[in-house]
């Protein structure tokens, strides 16, 4: 006899425009921006991504949704319109707020007021969402892809600061990476999980696909302590097992965490023990470790993303 189930009929959804929101278009940074921050990992880095732009091999930036917030789109679509950055990824949440920004030039709410009024995340427009997933479920295309096109098709109204909308103009993959019931559009009754699995699983594999030509590229990770290393990880095995039937190799590759945990003096190319909590950080011993074992070279580089996205950017593009 099957368990019961939540009827979603019951919820009542309000205008987005009802919405207290937290953050709107003043936070955009210019694509030019400055910032005072340094660190002597940035040049090396930099140069790394411009070799493997020469060389035509992949450079993926996996961002957490807070490298969004922090206005970062205007400078993360300048370097892929000069070709520096050939993939970005997204987890669900990253996904919402750059469309909720196209939508309506605003973004976030207030979690501790609207979950007490039993409203969080409960807004009509951002079901959207939602029906993108349909669509790319429908035609055979990525979760990403399709809402880059939906915020064509529609026309939304600040579409330019839009990461998924100006890849999708330029043609180049931005994934998105869910977990379902991670992200409020779940809550609503037009959430379809049949379609939101399949459109996310899509672009896993276009994301794999990316991987498979990392030898000599550059991976960084922003600001994404589950979805970015652990996405990654799968890809890199599937890759590299391609790889190996050919007698090729996928090793000598360079990765890069950016977020704010300090582990300055830390070797961060070695697995931490497990006795060292900062084991269970997933970008340590998963990016920066494990993965470049065998010939690779990583990077650490604490920081807030509005101070270490600029940076990196300036440095790459001199």
């Amino acid at each position: 006899m099957p368990f019961p189930q939540f009827d979603r009929r019951q919820l009542k959804l309000k205008p987005i425009a009802e919405r207290i929101h937290d953050l709107d278009l003043s936070v955009m940074q210019t694509p030019d921006a400055a910032s005072a921050f340094d660190h002597p990992s940035l040049d090396i880095l930099a140069q790394r991504i411009r070799q493997a732009k020469e060389r035509r091999r992949t450079v993926l930036w996996m961002l957490g949704a807070h490298v969004l917030r922090t206005g970062n789109a205007p400078i993360l679509v300048r370097l892929m319109e000069q070709g520096y950055i050939t993939h970005f990824a997204l987890n669900g949440a990253g996904a919402i707020h750059d469309f909720e920004f196209a939508l309506i030039g605003a973004t976030t709410e207030s979690v501790a007021k609207y979950i007490s009024e039993g409203q969080f995340g409960l807004w009509n427009e951002s079901g959207k969402i939602n029906e993108a997933a349909k669509e790319a479920y429908r035609d055979g295309i990525g979760f990403g892809e399709a809402l880059g096109r939906m915020i064509d098709k529609e026309n939304f109204p600040h579409k330019k600061y839009s990461l998924l909308w100006n890849a999708y103009r330029l043609n180049v993959p931005v994934t998105v990476h869910v977990g379902i019931g991670c992200d409020f559009i779940h809550e609503h009754p037009n959430a379809d999980g049949a379609a939101l699995g399949q459109a996310s699983y899509t672009d896993f594999l276009i994301y794999t696909q990316s991987i498979t030509n990392l030898e000599g590229g550059v991976f960084c990770n922003f600001g994404s302590g589950v979805i970015g290393p652990e996405v990654y990880l799968k890809a890199l095995s599937m890759s590299r097992n391609v790889a190996h039937q050919h007698g090729k190799r996928i090793t000598h590759f360079t990765t890069a965490v950016f977020d704010l945990l300090p582990l300055e003096g830390k070797k961060v190319d070695e697995t931490p023990p497990k006795s060292d909590p900062r084991y269970y950080f997933r970008p340590w011993k998963t990016i920066l470790s494990r993965t470049v074992s065998d010939g690779g070279e990583s990077f650490y580089i604490a920081g807030d993303h509005r101070e270490t996205v600029p940076a990196l950017a300036k440095k790459i593009t001199v």
